[in-house]
């Protein structure tokens, strides 16, 4: 990757734990990897142990998110709620914790109950599965019957959605993840020409067509002025 001057980076999935292991971010970073897919699931604690994410349990979530980003890392992040322990809070709690972490993509989910899985078998036990099921825990449905209720938990879901990723939020939140962010193979140089196309394609529909445009704008001048240290420049 060096010899060719790190002509393309690399994506890999991790669990949260990763923080702990600042010799591994490193050897990974030198290697080309800048990105990583983290399934947090939730911020409640008692939401963890439900669905037996130890890894997760009984550490700061935001603060390990931010050591993974300063080591050069886009943390990219999963999401689930309908848990039975999620209080009927979860969905400002959701919205909270990937605001403040500086998640770009947020990859947020509802519980699915997968056949024959110890989830499904439990639920089936208490008469509590539903017919059907799409399998795709992002349309808003589920296969069984959440304790708070499937209406709550449909419009909590979609609360959070419409939440993160309308422009004020969404662009706050890049600004969150570009505060921490700390890359550790920058390429200098000229830009590509794909890269040139592709920015002046966000300037057109982001900065022009997009209702939202005005953040993208105060974006665009915070990240000139306030970040040059991520510039592609040399």
């Amino acid at each position: 990757m060096e010899e060719k001057k790190h002509p393309f980076s690399l994506f890999t999935e991790a669990s949260i734990n990763l923080a702990d292991d600042e010799e591994l971010m490193r050897l990974m970073a030198e290697a080309g990897f800048d990105q990583v897919f983290v399934g947090i699931e939730s911020p409640n604690e008692e939401s963890l142990a439900e669905c037996n994410k130890l890894p997760n349990k009984n550490r700061d979530l935001l603060a390990s998110v931010k050591k993974i980003q300063n080591h050069g890392f886009q943390v990219q992040g999963g999401f689930i709620v309908g848990f039975d322990s999620d209080p009927l809070s979860i969905f400002k709690s959701q919205i909270s914790f990937i605001q403040k972490s500086g998640i770009v993509t947020a990859m947020v989910g509802v519980l699915m109950a997968p056949p024959e899985t110890r989830l499904y078998k439990r639920l089936k036990k208490e008469n509590r599965l539903l017919p059907g099921g799409s399998g795709d825990n992002t349309d808003g449905s589920t296969n069984f019957i959440p304790k708070m209720g499937r209406e709550r938990l449909a419009s909590g879901y979609k609360h959070i959605l419409n939440t993160i990723y309308a422009p004020k939020p969404y662009y706050e939140r890049i600004k969150t993840f570009l505060k921490e962010y700390k890359p550790k193979n920058k390429r200098k140089g000229n830009l590509s020409p794909r890269y040139i196309i592709a920015l002046i394609k966000s300037m057109l529909v982001l900065g022009i067509k997009e209702r939202g445009r005005r953040y993208y704008w105060r974006l665009f001048v915070w990240t000139l002025l306030k970040n040059p240290s991520l510039s592609p420049y040399p």
